[in-house]
């Protein structure tokens, strides 16, 4: 089991395979690591005594090279790969990204939009009848009719979209072994309607309502008809199925096509008139998705994260450069998934679940012992952590056994009542990291939930923090400073940043440190008007903070504020929120989160007039800019706006270095004897 999957027919020979039973399309470079959604799930089911192979970035304008390795013997899994491919492909303004770090060399272009859809066509023009299972995230956050942000529509499941047969929703380790072994057993693909975590598709509405738990039946959404013209409708079945994303408490629920004329499964298109939902000409087709799979045990985690990785690029791509994704990877470790976070810009929630599983200690000692092996290995892991590095156990003793609230978050807007605040488990694990032999230091650079560590009362984990695991700076979200906008993302009040910042600030200085926070700050997010803007940029002001980089909202697929900003509602409460929707106010919003650049003089200008602000606009200590742009020479783009005051303290520093050039000069004309 050691060594590469196959990737080629003399691999298969090699191998000793002479047909694989699954065949893994990817929209990424082949990379073995943990860290990379395919490799885990073809080691689950190469651990599970199946065969896969890997076909990645096949030539999407050639169809034929989708069949690189034969016709598998259970069937094709696709995925786009570890991004949504049109994330992958754009930036938020819809602009073509030069590279893309999942393939070798960085190079662009090697993957089609919508990739997954893209895929399954191309097996199915050389293999009809093939069973296809699709999953990934850019699979599990389209599995019911979504807004596409590029498109600027609603698309319908990409089920249909594809023609595939199933989707493995969510991490997907549970369902791919059931799905195998039902495939392996004989059965139809169309017969595996039971599985936690899919979602497949029917003509029979009695099977689509069928009730999961034998007790409710199962919950009719909007049809996509009617989601796809009416936003009301749209945001009504949106909050229906994110109060579904609980393995615990989630039912069976179910979107009706009506005459969708899109790709559909040969087996569904000859059953389609035989098992009529009871309407006259029975050409409604129903899209279902079944409850998530239950969370992981900590054994099964641990097992999963002892499978014989390779933990790196395949070897092929060598020459190309390797696959630059794994820099930022291959000395980390993950020790947990999911998250109670609920922040409504994330998927998460319908991806990974709300649900905290964790590794054992053991488990992650083990790996960090195998990065220390590594020959570029310097001494230093760069993050032990997850979606949120300092979740490591279920919000509450209920979760396990209940599941987590459908109405109620467990942070937002206060921490529940039932909240378990403790890091005791995360400090044992990063001493015992910080103990090995050859490790130098930890790091933690993936999400801190800045709030969750305010409300621990020891504050041993905080002193530990910053005394071993911060590289200088802490990166930290808190995304705005509004009330109002905060509402709107989910995250907690501006005081309780407030308050962590002095914590911070403080602990550095009895540690007799000088390490610094980077905030993470997101323009134009629903509910987010010119004012809040303008009350950030002051805030920015006051706390002396000049951000490097700022996110303008990016609406991806099955997030509350993509519901948001398409719908222009809250999708829980049904109240109208605010959408700046026009590109030149977006672009307003940006230039006053970095209003010191020059570049963005003519835009903070016209943002302060348009919001009656001019008392920002001046020389004064509490102004944004001054009267006028000041003039600029080449070269001067990023050079920040000043007060007289520091104006005149650039003059100073000027002249003395003026004066230190002149000084060296003379004292090289003298060493010199004289000559110049």
């Amino acid at each position: 089991m050691s060594g590469f999957l196959p990737i080629s027919i003399e691999d298969m020979k090699e191998q000793g395979i002479a047909q694989l039973d699954f065949v893994y399309v990817v929209g990424d470079a082949y990379v073995d690591h943990p860290s990379f959604g395919h490799a885990i799930i073809s080691r689950v089911l190469q651990a599970h005594g199946y065969q896969v192979g890997i076909v990645s970035q096949p030539d999407w304008k050639a169809p034929k090279s989708i069949a690189a390795l034969g016709r598998p013997r259970l069937g094709f899994l696709v995925t786009a790969g570890n991004m949504d491919s049109m994330v992958n492909h754009y930036s938020v303004s819809k602009k073509r990204r030069a590279t893309d770090a999942y393939t070798p060399g960085g190079v662009m272009g090697r993957r089609p939009d919508y990739a997954t859809a893209v895929y399954c066509h191309m097996i199915r023009q050389i293999y009809p009848d093939i069973p296809i299972i699709i999953g990934g995230i850019e699979a599990s956050l389209r599995r019911l009719s979504h807004y596409d942000y590029w498109s600027g529509k609603v698309k319908p499941s990409l089920l249909l979209e594809s023609g595939a047969d199933l989707i493995s929703y969510g991490m997907g380790e549970r369902s791919i072994v059931e799905i195998a072994d039902a495939l392996a057993g004989g059965l139809a693909v169309s017969d595996l309607t039971y599985i936690r975590g899919t979602v497949y598709k029917t003509a029979d509405k009695e099977l689509a309502a069928l009730a999961w738990d034998g007790v409710a039946p199962g919950i009719q959404l909007p049809g996509y008809e009617k989601v796809r013209t009416d936003k009301t409708a749209y945001a009504r079945s949106f909050y229906i199925q994110y109060q579904n994303t609980d393995p615990f408490q989630a039912g069976r629920i179910y979107e009706p096509y009506e005459k969708y004329n899109g790709n559909l499964n040969k087996i569904v298109q000859e059953n389609f008139h035989k098992n009529s939902d009871g309407d006259s000409n029975g050409n409604t087709i129903y899209v279902v998705q079944n409850p998530p799979a239950l969370p992981l045990s900590q054994m099964e985690l641990d097992d999963i994260y002892a499978l014989p990785y390779m933990r790196t690029y395949h070897p092929s791509y060598e020459a190309a450069g390797g696959v630059p994704a794994i820099s930022e990877v291959k000395f980390s470790l993950v020790s947990n998934r999911g998250c109670f976070g609920g922040c409504n810009f994330c998927a998460l929630t319908f991806h990974q679940g709300r649900i905290v599983q964790a590794r054992s200690h053991d488990s992650i000692v083990e790996e960090a012992k195998k990065l220390i092996q590594e020959p570029d290995f310097k001494g230093y892991i760069h993050d032990v952590g997850g979606p949120t590095a300092n979740f490591r156990r279920p919000a509450c003793k209920k979760q396990m056994a209940e599941g987590a609230c459908a109405n109620r978050q467990c942070l937002f807007p206060k921490p529940c009542k039932n909240l378990e605040v403790d890091h005791s488990d995360y400090l044992r694990l990063l001493r015992r990291l910080r103990e090995l032999d050859g490790v130098k230091k930890v790091f933690i650079r993936s999400g801190i939930r800045y709030d969750y560590l305010m409300y621990d009362n020891d504050r041993q984990f905080l002193h530990e923090l910053c005394e071993h695991h911060v590289s200088g700076q802490l990166k930290v979200a808190p995304e705005h400073i509004s009330g109002a906008v905060l509402d709107k993302l989910g995250k907690p009040s501006a005081q309780v940043y407030r308050d962590f910042v002095q914590a911070y600030e403080q602990m550095n200085r009895t540690l007799g440190k000088k390490q610094y926070l980077v905030p993470y700050l997101m323009s134009s997010h629903p509910g987010s008007t010119l004012k809040d803007a303008v009350k950030l940029a002051e805030f920015l002001r006051d706390s002396k903070c000049t951000p490097q980089q700022v996110q303008d909202f990016y609406p991806t697929p099955s997030t509350i504020s993509t519901c948001m900003y398409y719908t222009g509602m809250d999708p829980r409460t049904m109240q109208p929120v605010y959408v700046a929707g026009n590109p030149h106010e977006k672009a307003m919003q940006r230039a006053l989160i970095q209003y010191r650049n020059p570049k963005n003089y003519g835009l903070v200008k016209e943002a302060l007039e348009k919001t009656g602000r001019q008392d920002l606009i001046g020389y004064g200590k509490t102004c944004l800019i001054p009267p006028r742009p000041p003039r600029q020479s080449a070269g001067q783009g990023q050079k920040a706006y000043h007060s007289p005051q520091a104006q005149n303290e650039d003059r100073r520093r000027k002249k003395t270095a003026k004066t230190k050039t002149i000084r060296n000069v003379h004292k090289k004309i003298a060493k010199s004897g004289g000559r110049a």
